[in-house]
Parts: C-alpha cells; structure tokens; sequence
C-alpha cells in the first residue's frame, strides 16, 4: 500500500510541475490556441495533480488509517472520468488526453479500492471482537482435564491457541512451533491449551511428541471461536498470493503435507488468558500468518478488556 500511494504521489506531483511550466502539455494534439491557455491547465494542476500528490505522500505513512484521504482521492479520479466522458461528448477538443486519463485517475483506482476495502475490513474486524460478557460465557467451557478455561486460568496464565483444521500446513507448523518452544513457556510459568474444530483422535494423530499432554478444547460447532472474535476468513486471506508462497515453504519444500478438513475458512488465533480476562491476543490477517509464540508468553500482562 506505502509503495502504490508513494508512486501516486510521485507521478501527480511530477505532473504539477511540468504542467506548471508547459502549459500545453496535456493539451489535445487539435486543440485551438485559445485552449492552451496557461491559467486553464494550471488550474487543473492545482485542483488535481497537486493535490492528489500531496494527500498521497500524506496517506502513505498509513494507508488503512488514513483512509478518509484515500476516500477523497478516490472520488476526485472519479469525478474527473466522469467530467472527461462527458466532455468527450460535448466539447471533445477540451478532452485531455488518453495517457493521463488511464495513468493519472483509472489506474489509481485499484490500490485506492483495495486500501478502502481492508479499512473497512479493519472496522468490521474490530466489531467483531467479542466483549467481556460472551467471553466470560466461552471460558466456561470444559477442557480435557475436567476444568473450565476460566478455572485453568486463575491457576496460571494459559496460552489459547486456536487451531486450523488438521490438514492445513500451517496448524501442523504452528503446533511444531509451539513443540519448539514449550519448555521456554512453560518454565515462565505459562500453561498451553488447543481450542480445534475437529475430533480428538483427529489432532491426537497430529500432536508432536512434546504436546501429547498438553490439554485440549474441542470446539467443532466453533462457538468458542466466535466468542473469541475470530471470523471467517475472506479468499484473500485463505487463498491469497503470499498464503501460496508460504504453503509451497510449509507444505512441500518442509514436508509437512496438506489436507482439507473442517471449515477451512476458519481463521486461527492465540490469547492469553489470565484470571478470565484476555490480557494479550495474536488475530490472524492470513491463514499463513506466524505468531510468535515466545514473545506473546513475555509481554505484559494488562488485560485487553477494559469493562467496554
């Protein structure tokens, strides 16, 4: 996103300034002499190509949260397609010319729609995190050793791992990570709980030796999950490109193989819990994301809820 907006910016404000000093540059090749008039292009650098250019440069240090430029910048491309069709038809030798219509508006288009879609994911995202009350509800569930997460929570801090189905490449990955590192955890005081969708011979089968013991949450209608915030990923997130870079990483070149099992939409997630509040929390924005299991088991321990 950083590198599409810098490239808006760095093309418009170039515009601007060849636009300020040859006025007819953008002019039509059988435009009248009346129509290369300095103040009328200058006028149109100013209202767009200056303007694009700095809101970009603006926008570019955070594209998501500044997406109201990103708005604006969107329906000024839109608007001037609009105004350049209609004059297409009504004055053609005012039109400017073909290269700056697809270059400076058309295809600007694109990174500005997919910046504007993720904001509003990122909203939706955050309506979807579930409060204190569902919560405190999901942590009644019983675990593989005849206690609730919020009883198992008040004993020590507890890492919830949410687990993708048992064919996904990256939930064999994330539980060798998590094999990797659970002496470190553990010895921090830190106790590991599986939350899966799928049955428990299922994950059994797929537990390394180092987690045979860990306790588990099955989960399969995934109302915890839901309780959690954890949505349903969109194609992007499943089956986008870098989600295939790192299963051709995870799945062929590591070995681990892959299957379809379960709701492979599902998306994954860890929380630590302590005293049945979630004090820290790892959401994943790809299926292929990887959390960094040692690092969420040191931070702090201020809770995430706060009573909203």
């Amino acid at each position: 996103m950083p590198f599409a907006l810098r490239m808006a910016a760095f093309y418009h404000l170039t515009l601007f300034v060849f636009i300020w000093t040859i006025p007819s540059l953008l002019s039509s090749s059988d435009a009248s002499p009346a129509l290369l008039a300095a103040d009328f292009w200058r006028a149109h650098a100013i209202g767009t190509s200056f303007g694009l250019g700095v809101g970009m440069v603006l926008a570019s240090f955070n594209p998501v949260r500044q997406w109201a430029v990103i708005a604006t910048a969107a329906s000024m491309c839109l608007m001037m397609l609009l105004i350049s069709g209609l004059t297409a038809v009504r004055q053609p030798q005012l039109l400017l010319p073909w290269w700056h219509l697809l270059f400076g508006y058309a295809i600007w288009l694109v990174p500005f729609g997919l910046i504007l879609h993720d904001a509003w994911e990122e909203f939706i995202g955050r309506q979807r995190v579930a409060c204190p009350e569902i919560q405190r509800i999901a942590m009644r569930s019983r675990t593989s050793l005849g206690v609730s997460l919020d009883e198992l929570s008040r004993l020590s801090p507890v890492m919830v791992i949410f687990l993708r189905h048992m064919g996904c490449p990256f939930c064999r990955e994330a539980l060798a990570d998590l094999a990797a590192v659970r002496g470190q955890i553990e010895r921090d005081g830190t106790r590991l709980l599986l939350v899966h969708m799928g049955s428990e011979e299922e994950l059994v089968d797929r537990l390394a030796p180092g987690l045979s013991d860990v306790p588990r949450l099955p989960d399969p209608n995934q109302g915890v999950y839901r309780a959690f915030g954890l949505r349903r990923g969109r194609l992007l997130d499943v089956f986008g490109p870098m989600v295939w870079f790192r299963f051709i990483e995870s799945a062929l070149l590591r070995r681990r193989g892959f299957g379809v099992q379960n709701d492979i939409f599902q998306m994954p997630g860890v929380f630590m819990v302590y005293h049945g509040q979630v004090i820290r929390s790892f959401r994943h924005q790809k299926i292929s994301d990887r959390p960094d299991y040692r690092s969420l088991a040191d931070e702090g321990s201020q809770p995430e809820f706060q009573g909203s």
